[in-house]
């Protein structure tokens, strides 16, 4: 994974074994499965639950929806999804924005060189404080941050006041489920979020077509707005293009890798048999690089989202029941990234262009 090799040593093997093999991977007897009707398999099978590395689960917690199952993960879902409606989510944007003028101001205006991907993730990690914890800017905020990049060394020990508590009452949610799952939607988020930024600007500087089309819808938007007016929801509908370049970045770089289920039961995939206790393990890239599925997939083209997807093709969210809430908490172990954290040159833009 580190060396960047992951996906070429699937690929070996599918060229050698075919969509479904068998192998041992830390130990336990293992069944790898590709393609989109594996993936439906894998993820609309209740028989088959994820099965996290303990370390996740020693950081996280054992509460949270990537560990429940049944019934119980059912009950945390629908709490977690409270916060994910519409309705709410509208309420977001102006604080968004507002996160992102002042990043803008203090970390990008009137510099020469940025070093992109800490910075991305200093804007999201503001951004979930804001949102999450409503938690302003200050010593509270400072504190919960130095945790955060250390959380073995307790990144609770900042007392926060949680909108998540208003769950207790209406919807069952023990104060394990409500602190453990906070902690999943902080760090899944930051990580995907953040990444993804980094890696959409690094092809946006490279790209000098698809940063025009970007830069023109998001122009187009400011020329609609007062002086200093804050993004609404009715703008981030306006920005279809951009959601497209976004999607064929998670398309091409997907922040999951690859995870693991754990067979509750024997099951049964395309004839071949799956005892109680075996992993299945399944890999995003292995469809979203299929020329079967999205022709030249090595190029990047965000207009390929202009229409549906095939179900269970595209899985950077994953799907079924078990979908991220927002399609947004998968993470890969360890993430992709910039080996330098993407440090880049700033060039202003002139003023009649303004």
């Amino acid at each position: 994974m580190r060396a960047n090799t992951g996906e070429q040593w699937l690929e070996g093997r599918i060229r050698k074994y075919g969509p479904i093999s068998k192998l041992s991977l830390f130990g336990t007897p293992t069944i790898f499965l590709t393609g989109p009707a594996a993936n439906k398999f894998v993820f609309m099978n209740e028989a088959l639950v994820p099965q996290q590395p303990s370390s996740i689960t020693r950081i996280l917690g054992k509460r949270t929806i990537i560990e429940l199952a049944g019934e119980d993960h059912k009950r945390v879902r629908a709490a977690i999804m409270q916060f994910l409606k519409p309705d709410v989510l509208k309420n977001y944007v102006g604080k968004i924005d507002w996160e992102v003028r002042h990043h803008l101001k203090m970390n990008w205006i009137d510099r020469q060189t940025v070093t992109v991907m800490p910075l991305m993730k200093g804007l999201t990690f503001d951004i979930i404080c804001s949102l999450i914890f409503g938690l302003e800017r200050g010593p509270q905020r400072e504190g919960l941050g130095k945790d955060f990049a250390d959380m073995l060394a307790g990144m609770w020990a900042v007392p926060l006041n949680l909108p998540f508590t208003h769950f207790n009452g209406t919807n069952g949610l023990t104060d394990e489920e409500i602190v453990d799952n906070a902690m999943l939607v902080m760090v899944a988020g930051h990580d995907t979020s953040s990444i993804l930024m980094t890696f959409m600007i690094r092809h946006l500087a490279n790209d000098q077509v698809t940063c025009a089309a970007v830069v023109h819808e998001q122009e187009e938007i400011a020329k609609s707005k007062a002086p200093g007016e804050s993004l609404t929801w009715d703008d981030l509908y306006k920005m279809k293009h951009t959601w497209q370049v976004a999607l064929e970045m998670l398309r091409m770089i997907p922040p999951l890798f690859g995870n693991f289920r754990k067979a509750l039961k024997d099951v049964e995939f395309d004839g071949y048999h799956i005892p109680k206790g075996w992993r299945v393990f399944w890999a995003s890239s292995m469809t979203h690089m299929d020329a079967n599925i999205f022709q030249e997939p090595y190029k990047f083209d965000p207009t390929r989202f202009e229409k549906s997807i095939p179900p269970y093709c595209f899985v950077a969210f994953g799907s079924g029941p078990r979908i991220c809430p927002g399609n947004d908490t998968f993470v890969r172990d360890p993430m992709p990234s910039p080996s330098q954290g993407l440090p880049i040159e700033l060039e202003p833009k002139p003023k009649n262009d303004l």
